[in-house]
């Protein structure tokens, strides 16, 4: 038996900009392995979150890869930018990107880990051709663009189905899945196949988010060496 090993990703949307230094402060002295950075347009999602102006202000303080998830359209534009701004690992939305592989070749060029981003109802089938390119998938668990949202239970089948593709062709890949994530959920998503969790409201509307994240982190899923 091992144990599975996964990454806790604190997504910054669901904190109090008040005081935004000091929940990036608690992230860093936490468990957690990344800081989860979602770009909104308002024209991608109907909602607008905060710009780079933003990322780059929280770069400078944060100790942990930044985790950019771009819901906008036309990323393309922005890569660089997004790069500069301190991103690690740049994520783009399938449904965003026209030309997908070349999105992903230009973000790889940029010396950041690639990702693709699937909404609730676009099939894990439809990433076959690129899915040896890829360093993450980030499959949405809630309709993208508002946090607090309740998890959409087929996401457990579309985890079973990306890692069931990913065999033998991909065996690297991160999947991580986004909202709706706490630890009632963790266990079976990890068990499913997921490796990263993204955790908004159940971290920053806690009592105790680093006490949160530690929980999330602790969730121990044993599995059978074959």
């Amino acid at each position: 038996m091992s144990s599975k090993k996964h990454l806790i990703a604190p997504s910054v949307l669901a904190a109090d900009f008040a005081k935004l230094y000091d929940d990036i402060i608690m992230v860093n002295n936490s468990e957690a392995d990344w800081f989860h950075i979602d770009i909104m347009d308002g024209v991608f999602v109907p909602n607008i979150s905060f710009g780079f102006p933003v990322m780059q202000a929280i770069a400078k303080h944060a100790t942990k890869p930044l985790d950019v998830h771009l819901m906008i359209v036309d990323p393309d534009r922005y890569l660089q930018l997004c790069k500069d701004s301190g991103a690690a690992v740049i994520t783009v939305h399938y449904e965003a990107c026209t030309h997908l592989h070349r999105t992903l070749a230009a973000i790889k060029e940029l010396g950041c880990q690639a990702g693709v981003a699937l909404n609730p109802h676009t099939p894990v089938s439809l990433l076959a051709d690129v899915i040896a390119d890829l360093d993450l998938v980030c499959l949405m668990s809630v309709n993208p663009g508002f946090g607090g949202q309740k998890f959409i239970q087929n996401t457990y089948s579309k985890v079973k189905q990306l890692r069931a593709m990913a065999a033998g062709v991909n065996d690297g890949l991160l999947i991580e899945i986004d909202g709706g994530v706490g630890v009632a959920n963790a266990g079976a998503l990890l068990q499913a196949g997921a490796d990263v969790l993204v955790a908004g409201s159940s971290v920053f509307a806690a009592v105790d988010p680093t006490q949160s994240i530690a929980d999330l982190k602790a969730v121990d899923i044993q599995l059978q060496n074959i």
